[in-house]
Formats: structure tokens, C-alpha cells, sequence
């Protein structure tokens, strides 16, 4: 179910040194604690899974040059493609070192499971930067903040 809804396409090398993830599209996050773990799955530059509770979290970048100028919310969407029944239950504006961005928490349902996914969208000149967390409703809270705690982490190396 949660493989299912991580739609993103993008294969880039990486390396973690110190509990830090270094993509090679020239940005980092820091892995969360203890009760994730890192899972190869290809589709995005880094998906985790929760170890204990169903949930799982991603980040991943699309640097084509395209994407950047879509509008942000639409860009969100596109996080949640295939959720049926969906509900936006938050949406607000956030910046992420030094860019614009737009968090959106929504409800739906994905294989007839009630999940609640957390995305955050953040953009510049040259890249788009995807951050999204997926559990199922009654475990959602329990992983939130280490998810908000990951994205926070968000750097950029600058060219």
C-alpha cells in the first residue's frame, strides 16, 4: 500500500556519512532516529520505512529544469496522486533553507486504507525538491515529527 503511493521517479548516486544523506543532486537531510530504516526502492533518491509502525517517508529531487516552474500546489498534488477520497486537512506555506515551499497534510485512502500523508514541496531555479510522509490514520501522528524533524534538516549545496 505505501509503495504504491510513492510515485516518484528519480535515480541519483548518494552517500550517508554520519547520519547524514548527501544526494548527488546537491542537497541533504538528516536520517531520522532510531525505527527507520533505509529501503531500496529506487523510485526516489531516498525512501525510508518505519521499523515498528506501518509509515514510510521520501525525499527525492527533480533538477530537469521543467518542473521548477510549475506552481507549487500543483507540484503538491502531484504528491498525492492516487489517494481516492482525499481531503486537504492543512495547507500552508514554508520556507526551507532560504526557499519557498508549501506543506500540505491530506486524508484519503489508498488499496481501501485510510492514510494521512504529509507532503512538503520546495523549489528553486533549478531543482524541486519532494519530501513526503504515508501512514496509515491511527499511526500518522506517531511518525510526524520525526518526518518534520527530516525535513527541517533540508540543506542545499550551493553551486
Amino acid at each position: 500500500m505505501i509503495g504504491t503511493l510513492l510515485l516518484l521517479a528519480g535515480c541519483s548516486a548518494y552517500r550517508v556519512e554520519q547520519g547524514v544523506f548527501h544526494s548527488s543532486k546537491g542537497y541533504r537531510v538528516t536520517l531520522p532516529g532510531e525505527g527507520w530504516r533505509v529501503e531500496p526502492d529506487g523510485r526516489a533518491d531516498l525512501t525510508l520505512a518505519r521499523a515498528a509502525a506501518p509509515g514510510a517517508m521520501l525525499a527525492d529531487a527533480t533538477c530537469d529544469g521543467r518542473a521548477a516552474g510549475r506552481p507549487l500546489r500543483l507540484l503538491s498534488r502531484h504528491l498525492v496522486f492516487g489517494l481516492v477520497h482525499r481531503t486537504v486537512v492543512d495547507e500552508s506555506r514554508v520556507e526551507l533553507a532560504g526557499r519557498a515551499g508549501v506543506r500540505t497534510v491530506t486524508r484519503g485512502q489508498r488499496d481501501g486504507v485510510d492514510v494521512e500523508v504529509e507532503a512538503v514541496v520546495v523549489k528553486d531555479e533549478r531543482c524541486v525538491y519532494d519530501f513526503l510522509y504515508v501512514a496509515p490514520v491511527a499511526a500518522f501522528p506517531d511518525g510526524q515529527p520525526a518526518f518534520r524533524a527530516f525535513v527541517g534538516s533540508f540543506g542545499v549545496r550551493e553551486p
